[in-house]
């Protein structure tokens, strides 16, 4: 088995340990196969009674997919890019549904992937370094491991504002956002798994109680402030209407969010606005097998590709988006990202 990711149980509490430091914990293939694998043999353990995730290093809880390798892969690299994206969701989806408590320590990076990993669990518990975004649109790609599901949930339209522009939280917005539960510092969070550990609790009650010993004040939510402003601007029934709403806003924020949304790829933000509008009335499951038909067709065409070129690989931030415009991209297009995959749907045991 591979080290990138650990696994040990100390005294009914399991620990899953994501130990690849070099690369901020960025989630593989390899590392999906033994999660779910443990994932399942400890739902049905008595001597199991809860479990942890939590990341190597102090620099990321987990940064995201392996990204680079899927795109290296390209559109010929279909096994590898089925195989990994079918598993990550099968693990996203067994978080979300996971009969015992599931407590993420995130101290460092979180994002994408490593949003999958923890957002779906029944406690969040964020340091003062956490970094949190879904910043698939600005690669071509779209909020998945569960966005369809979360990002809705988020109060009011915070999910749609997140999932348009990448933007970054910190913090008393993350707790804002609902994306964490809990507010600990840095510092404790060894004393806050060892208590945890010696407590062993079985339920949620329970596990507040110990966490409740550790938590600190997040401090001011920038966010919280803004709240008012983005419900109102990101309201809309259509990406068109957005835009509207900001355009016709002078205010600097609204100015610099449409700016940002511009520069997003095209075909990602109309695909992203439809995916979280019906996200809203769909299980997690369903948002999960949505996800699965979205990502099978968005890797046969050209911005994903282009996208990581332009951020992670030549790093010139210089994408040359196809279609190049939102007004370019029809409603037409986009429902061919919900059509069934043709070679097989997402499965659940």
């Amino acid at each position: 088995m591979s080290n990138d990711i650990l696994f040990s149980v100390d005294n009914g509490i399991a620990i899953i340990q994501l130990n690849r430091p070099q690369a901020l914990n960025a989630l593989t293939h390899d590392m999906c196969l033994p999660l779910e694998k443990h994932l399942r043999s400890w739902a049905t353990d008595p001597a199991v009674r809860a479990v942890i995730i939590k990341g190597s290093g102090e620099k990321a809880f987990c940064a995201g997919g392996d990204i680079r390798k899927l795109a290296d892969l390209g559109p010929e690299g279909v096994s590898y890019r089925k195989s990994f994206w079918y598993d990550e969701y099968r693990c996203n989806t067994l978080i979300g549904e996971y009969p015992k408590p599931f407590i993420a320590l995130i101290d460092g990076i979180f994002m994408g992937g490593g949003v999958g990993l923890s957002v779906h669990g029944s406690h969040r518990i964020i340091s003062e370094f956490a970094h949190f975004a879904m910043p698939e649109t600005g690669i071509g790609l779209f909020p998945d491991v569960g966005g369809t599901y979360f990002l809705p949930r988020c109060p009011g339209e915070l999910g749609t504002f997140l999932g348009l522009t990448g933007a970054r939280l910190k913090g008393a917005d993350i707790l804002t956002a609902g994306v964490a539960t809990h507010f600990v510092l840095r510092e404790k969070m060894p004393a806050l798994e060892q208590a945890l550990i010696a407590a062993s609790p079985a339920d949620k009650a329970a596990i507040d109680a110990v966490v409740a010993e550790f938590t600190s004040d997040a401090g001011v939510s920038l966010l919280a402030d803004r709240k008012a402003e983005i419900d109102r601007r990101f309201a809309g029934d259509s990406m068109t209407a957005v835009m509207a709403a900001l355009e016709t806003d002078p205010s600097p924020f609204s100015i610099e969010q449409m700016g940002i949304i511009r520069s997003k790829s095209p075909t990602s933000v109309k695909l992203t606005f439809a995916q979280l509008r019906r996200g809203r009335s769909l299980s997690l499951r369903d948002c999960m097998k949505l996800e699965w038909r979205i990502c099978n067709h968005i890797a046969l065409g050209h911005d994903f590709y282009e996208g990581v070129r332009a951020v992670i690989i030549d790093k010139d931030h210089k994408p040359k988006w196809q279609p190049a415009r939102l007004e370019d991209v029809s409603d037409a297009e986009i429902e061919k990202y919900f059509t069934p995959v043709p070679d097989g749907e997402l499965q659940f045991d």
